[in-house]
Formats: structure tokens, C-alpha cells, sequence
């Protein structure tokens, strides 16, 4: 089986890279081979390695900036997808893709379900929402994987900045509104893999499934518990922080809205793969094990 990987730098692609190469093989295209800003050039690129699946980790995910940019973010999350989707449709090419808890208003409690209707608040939203809609009307098969909160042990994220604030401060304060699931990339990785096995076998599942860690916390809880974790590592002489204190989303004005509410529901993905998602403290604990 040949796989063409899009995004392939980023913090799901890099881990996707481990994950798909025991199903065959991946040809691993970045930014220079497939610049999703050209579309057409983007699907040329993916065309010549004539793949199997195409695998899609691809995105523009820079939520503040999107709105001073939305035609970008609309072209790179939205147009090029749905182009990629429309060429793979044509050929019976398995197309997978990620989207975001972003779709949603972030209303209410309750965790969010496939069939709930999106309302973004961004522009990112929108953008991420729109690449789902061309992708589902290509009509192909395909598999897209709402997801929320993605961090991996490389590159930049939440605990990075967490713990480099904590080797400065003595006092964090945090948001405490926004409620979701940290998921880390290695386990949607896996995800994908056996995800694609069973839909060569069975496309007929195919579709959009929420895939988050299980549980859900804020971001100043998972920031304590970081904080808390790197006091009793080999990190412990270099954390000055003692305290990690709520603040609500407002004492933080951010150009793009964010959802207070991003769980989502996992259940059709349990039901259908057999897949249960891990507790959310899992893999933050496996990360910071090898971070520390």
C-alpha cells in the first residue's frame, strides 16, 4: 500500500510517520513539495505518487492570526482539502484529515456530538468547519478526525510555555473557563493507523468521528498539574512557581473567540473501531516524563 503524508512536519504528522509505516509505504510531503496555498499545484504534487490513501496532518492552525487572514486560512484548511478529497474521490483513494473542536460555539456542558450543528466562532472555525463540508461532498471515502487541545513532546505547546514560565515566575495565572480533553498527537496517530486498516476493509464506515483523550479539564488545571509533576522531577531546583491561579478568558482578550466548551462525544468512534480513548492524564504524563 502507498500513502502520500501531507504535514508531515507537523506535531500529528511527525508522529504519523511512526504510526503508518508498518502499513506500507509513506511518501512524506512537506511545505516545498506540496504548498497548500496552491491548490492545484498541491494536488499535482499528490497525483504524481499516484497513493492508495492520502493522509492529510496539513494545516493552518495560527487561530489569532486567521483573522487577519481568513482568505489563507480558508485555502490551506478549507479549498486545498477539498480539492485533494475531489481527486481522491474520483479514484476510490481513501482521504483522511483533521479538523477542530472549533466548529462548535462552545455552549452549554455536555460534550459535543457529530450530528450537533457547528456555529465557529472564528475564523479559524470557519475555516476548519468549511474543510469538512467539501471534503464530506466530494463523496469519496474518507475518514475525518475532530480532535481538540493536540500537543506532542516536539515543538512548541502549552507545556513547553508552561514550564519555561515556571522556571521564571512565582505565580502563574491561567484560564479556567475553557473546558476540553489534552490529546496527544502519538495516539491519534495510532488512531489513524488502525483506523485505515479497518476502512480498506469496511469503507462504508467511513465519515467524521470525534477522537479526544477521555475526561476533560481547564487549561489552569492541566497547567498545575504540570507544574506539580516537574516539582517532583529532576526539575524540581529549577521551578520557582508555588502557585497557579484561575483567571477567567477575559483577563486574557485574544483577537479570535475561543469555545469554553470543547469536550467532544467519542462514542460512535468507540463503537465503530473498538477504540477507547486513554485518560487525558495519560499521555500529559508520558510527555512530561520525557520532556523532564
Amino acid at each position: 500500500m502507498k500513502m502520500v503524508l501531507l504535514g508531515a512536519s507537523g506535531q500529528i504528522g511527525g508522529q504519523l510517520q511512526r504510526s503508518l509505516a508498518p502499513l506500507g509505504q509513506v511518501i512524506a510531503l512537506g511545505r516545498a513539495e506540496a504548498d497548500f496555498t496552491h491548490p492545484e499545484h498541491t494536488v499535482a504534487a499528490v497525483a504524481r505518487h499516484r497513493p492508495d490513501v492520502i493522509v492529510n496532518a496539513a494545516a493552518y492552525t495560527a487561530v489569532d492570526r486567521a483573522e487577519s487572514e481568513p482568505a489563507l486560512a480558508h485555502c490551506i484548511n478549507a479549498t486545498t482539502p477539498g480539492l485533494l478529497a475531489e481527486w481522491a474521490a474520483r479514484r476510490g483513494v481513501l482521504f483522511v484529515h483533521y479538523s477542530s473542536d472549533y466548529v462548535f460555539d462552545g455552549s452549554g456542558s455536555r460534550p459535543w456530538r457529530e450530528d450537533d450543528a457547528p456555529a465557529p466562532l472564528s475564523s479559524y472555525g470557519h475555516s476548519k468547519h468549511a474543510g469538512e463540508v467539501l471534503i464530506a461532498q466530494a463523496g469519496g471515502p474518507h475518514l475525518v478526525l475532530r480532535t481538540s487541545w493536540v500537543y506532542a513532546a516536539q515543538g512548541r505547546n502549552f507545556v513547553r510555555t508552561i514550564l519555561r514560565l515556571a522556571q521564571e515566575r512565582p505565580r502563574l495565572t491561567v484560564v479556567d473557563d475553557q473546558w476540553g480533553a489534552p490529546t496527544s498527537a502519538d495516539w491519534l496517530a495510532e488512531v489513524t493507523a488502525q483506523a485505515i486498516v479497518h476502512l480498506l476493509r469496511r469503507p462504508q464506515d467511513g465519515g467524521l468521528y470525534h477522537c479526544t483523550a477521555a475526561g476533560a479539564t481547564t487549561w489552569c488545571a492541566y497547567a498545575a498539574l504540570v507544574v506539580a509533576q516537574a516539582r517532583q522531577s529532576a526539575w524540581a531546583a529549577r521551578i520557582k512557581t508555588t502557585e497557579v491561579l484561575p483567571v477567567p478568558s477575559s483577563a486574557y482578550p485574544t483577537a479570535a473567540r475561543r469555545p469554553h466548551n470543547s469536550r467532544l462525544d467519542c462514542g460512535r468512534l468507540q463503537a465503530v473501531f473498538g477504540l477507547t480513548p486513554p485518560p487525558w492524564q495519560q499521555g500529559v504524563a508520558r510527555m512530561l516524563a520525557q520532556i523532564l
